[in-house]
């Protein structure tokens, strides 16, 4: 562990920021890992990947949407396809009557236009505020902090706050950074802690930001030993992946070329 006791409220936002741009450097790519064309696929998408993965995500929407591409569509949907259709994102007919529901509202109560206010999102069946968060730093480019389990994870184990309450992590680590660096610093926390800041063993010997973090330790601290833990396209083995995506490369770029994206 490393010893940040009786640092100043300055030099925690210091140490915020030089981790903030680290993980920027280390992930110059991050963006929503979840595929979409305009701000109702997000909406859609973000709903279903409650408790599964965005990888599952995006095998299930091109079916979806390719079935019913509008609110309207949708809204009008048989419950019992769109159930068939989503079924492997699990907990599917609990979402898919949201996903309806929600598309309802959006066709009768907003001209089939996903509202860009979080005060209207949160009024949709199955959406709270990470994935109004989600939709409104993705679609309309507007700055949020998105409180994931990663993302919470992670600002607890970088110090930026003690909390579990999702609203408390938002709101306290809004503090530490620019409003319009919301987004991104969602992005880049995801995307780290889904790559070597693992949950049960964190890649600790080849983390970027380990001169930063007070949780340094925690997980294997050997480099070579850290290497092996490491997911995704920084994988052993996936290198030419990862150049791709450093390079520039899109998700469906990659997909077409025939790259795995999961970990």
């Amino acid at each position: 562990m490393r010893n940040f006791q009786g640092e100043t409220e300055l030099g925690r936002k210091r140490r915020a920021r030089k981790i903030f741009r680290t993980l920027g450097e280390t992930y110059p790519y991050a963006v929503a890992e979840l595929d979409f064309s305009n701000p109702f696929e997000l909406l859609v998408a973000t709903v279903l990947s409650a408790q599964t993965t965005d990888v599952v995500v995006n095998e299930v929407t091109p079916v979806l949407f390719g079935k019913y591409p509008t609110p309207q569509a949708l809204a009008e949907a048989d419950l019992s396809d769109v159930q068939t259709i989503i079924k492997p994102t699990g907990f599917f007919r609990t979402k898919a009557e949201n996903i309806v529901k929600l598309a309802q509202r959006i066709y009768v109560d907003f001209d089939s236009v996903v509202p860009g206010r979080l005060e209207d999102l949160v009024t949709l069946p199955g959406v709270g505020r990470k994935t109004a968060n989600v939709v409104l730093g993705n679609a309309f480019n507007t700055p949020g902090i998105t409180v994931d389990t990663h993302f919470g994870r992670l600002a607890r184990r970088f110090g930026w706050t003690d909390s579990e309450d999702p609203v408390a992590v938002e709101h306290e680590v809004g503090e530490l950074f620019a409003r319009k660096d919301w987004t991104m610093l969602s992005h880049y926390v995801v995307f780290h802690g889904r790559r070597i800041c693992h949950s049960r063993k964190p890649a600790c010997g080849v983390c970027p930001v380990a001169q930063w973090c007070p949780s340094f330790g925690e997980g294997e601290t050997d480099p070579e030993k850290a290497k092996k833990l490491l997911k995704y396209e920084m994988a052993p083995g996936r290198e030419e992946l990862h150049r791709l995506m450093l390079e520039g490369a899109t998700r469906r770029e990659l997909r077409a070329a025939g790259y795995k994206l999961s970990a």
